[in-house]
């Protein structure tokens, strides 16, 4: 009889998976589904259909290229936030030092500083529960500190000076997270704007502050897309606007399903004339490499630094009724000459998965290792260890110039990296938190000094001296994380270790913009860009 009921059952499965099915069309997608439907209803155990569902997902993409995933739902929150331009909570820059929330900066005009929350603040409850000691983790404390807008939080605050603690009401309030990590005048007649992420914002920030340089005097730009891992593809096209003709193509897409789209300029770009130089390193890729190909192609700046990071797929976002998403793959990036960005990737969309999921997981370990293995060549130090097949060639597209395919933007002046002044002992101030535990307890103790001091950033940057007192107590703080002591590690490191000293501390007492105003010191590539502008190399390149 058992065994007569289980006939039967397995018979009506395959039956009403089939029926099912059918509009799914594929015989593929009538196995998938006949599948989940034998796990869920005969399986020996009770299965979570939604954990399964999502694991088959995953398992999927990871079968197609590096850049096709899946997201839950809470992970599509955060990944949206930087990009969407603000969040909902109370707008305070924080460290945490010693378990303990430390408040950098208050957010200009934020809920917190209206309220009268000071830097140098020390949070340690929110809504009565302790933040402080507790090792909590960073995740964990944003969470309780952020919520809907209007919404209120109570917060408890020690304050240098005061011996009894504050208690604080905040009404969160929507917080501005911006693009733009710089804009000053680094020379008399040359802006610098350094951009980090494309977001819904970045258009109408780095239009506001060019207008603001040019103000000032601007006639040539250096715009700073290091390390920008890209963004959204509307806000690279509108930043390229600003610099190219009307009509001029800057970036067009194109896959097995989706037809060629093209997208061109307006003609409009308050930039269209002044010298520009664009820097890139390994970690700029996608919104940032179509910007900086669409530049390079129409010989409109120069591009400076070292070959970009090859991201050039598209991936449109496929929302699932839960909240989760899938980010599918379905075209590439083509710079104006025809230049693909995206660097060769493995697939083994169309190989036979008899080794389960190894080959995918190789792959994808091999695309990932990418930089690794740039380093191990020799690329980020020598331009000489870069070789392009003549069939990756393309011309520029109003000077005929030669300029390479293949992945990434390879830019027109090679800048190493610097690995004169990185040591391990450096590395290790860096990775223990020394660097930042010490800034933030030099800038508790000597703010107020500080500012009374300097009351421009200007006479700060002009005067201000990491002394020995400070050194000593970093080497204190180094041997009470079991850093070993090596003098010719520290001397070598030592130009280098002052500079992101004093950079911290400015921006700790004013914002990231007087933070790269000190850093971009020792910044090579915005070394040589100042060179090529004062010398006559731009106009040799591009005459």
């Amino acid at each position: 009889m058992n065994k007569i009921t289980i006939y039967v059952l397995l018979a009506c499965l395959w039956t009403v998976s089939a029926v099912q099915a059918q509009s799914f069309g594929s015989p593929a997608m009538r196995k998938l589904q006949m599948a989940e439907f034998a796990i869920s209803n005969f399986y020996v155990d009770k299965v979570d259909e939604d954990k399964l569902v999502e694991e088959a997902i995953i398992k999927m993409l990871a079968q197609l290229d590096p850049h096709s995933t899946y997201s839950d739902a809470e992970e599509v929150k955060k990944m949206n936030e930087p990009l969407q331009g603000n969040f909902e909570g109370i707008g305070v820059q924080f460290q945490m030092i010693e378990d303990t929330l430390l408040v950098v900066q208050p957010v200009s005009n934020g809920p917190s500083e209206k309220v009268g929350i000071l830097a140098g603040d020390r949070i340690i409850a929110v809504n009565d529960s302790a933040i402080a000691g507790v090792k909590m983790s960073t995740e964990d404390i944003m969470t309780r500190l952020r919520g809907p807008k209007d919404s209120e939080v109570k917060l408890t605050i020690v304050r240098r000076g005061v011996n009894d603690p504050l208690y604080f009401t905040v009404k969160r309030d929507k917080i501005p997270i911006l693009s733009l990590d710089a804009a000053y005048m680094i020379e008399p007649k040359t802006g610098y704007i350094r951009i980090n992420r494309f977001g819904a914002t970045t258009a109408e920030e780095f239009l506001k502050a060019m207008k603001e340089l040019q103000s000032k005097g601007m006639k040539d730009l250096i715009l700073d897309l290091q390390g920008n891992g890209g963004g959204y593809l509307n806000a690279a096209i509108d930043l390229a606007n600003e610099f190219l003709g009307e009509k001029e193509l800057i970036v067009y897409t194109e896959g097995r399903t989706a037809q060629r789209s093209e997208f061109f300029a307006k003609g409009t770009g308050n930039f269209r004339k002044g010298r520009l130089v664009v820097l890139v390193d390994e970690y700029s890729a996608s919104a940032s490499e179509i910007v900086t190909g669409a530049i390079q192609d129409w010989d409109r700046g120069v591009v400076v630094g070292r070959r970009s990071f090859g991201k050039g797929l598209v991936q449109r976002p496929i929302d699932l009724p839960d909240g989760s998403m899938i980010r599918l793959t379905i075209a590439r990036y083509y710079t104006p000459a025809g230049r693909c960005i995206q660097k060769p990737y493995d697939s083994t969309a169309d190989t036979k998965l008899s080794g389960r999921n190894s080959d995918s997981e190789n792959n994808q370990k091999k695309y990932n290792q990418d930089l690794i293995d740039r380093f191990n060549r020799g690329e980020l130090m020598n331009a000489d260890s870069i070789h392009f097949p003549d069939s990756l060639k393309c011309q520029t597209k109003k000077l005929g110039r030669t300029v390479y395919g293949g992945g990434g933007i390879m830019p027109d002046y090679f800048v190493p990296i610097d690995t004169t002044l990185y040591t391990d002992y450096h590395r290790n101030l860096v990775a223990k938190g020394v660097i930042i535990k010490l800034t933030m307890k030099y800038i508790e103790k000597h703010r107020k000094e500080l500012l009374n001091k300097y009351k421009k950033f200007e006479t700060f940057n002009e005067k201000f001296e990491v002394d020995d007192e400070l050194l000593k107590t970093m080497r204190e703080m180094a041997d009470q994380e079991k850093i070993e002591f090596n003098e010719e590690q520290y001397n070598k490191a030592l130009p280098l270790i002052k500079t992101q000293l004093k950079a911290l501390i400015a921006r700790d007492l004013w914002d990231m913009n007087e933070y790269f105003q000190v850093m971009n010191k020792t910044n090579k590539s915005v070394e040589r860009a100042l060179e090529i502008l004062s010398s006559k190399e731009y106009e040799q390149m591009l005459k």
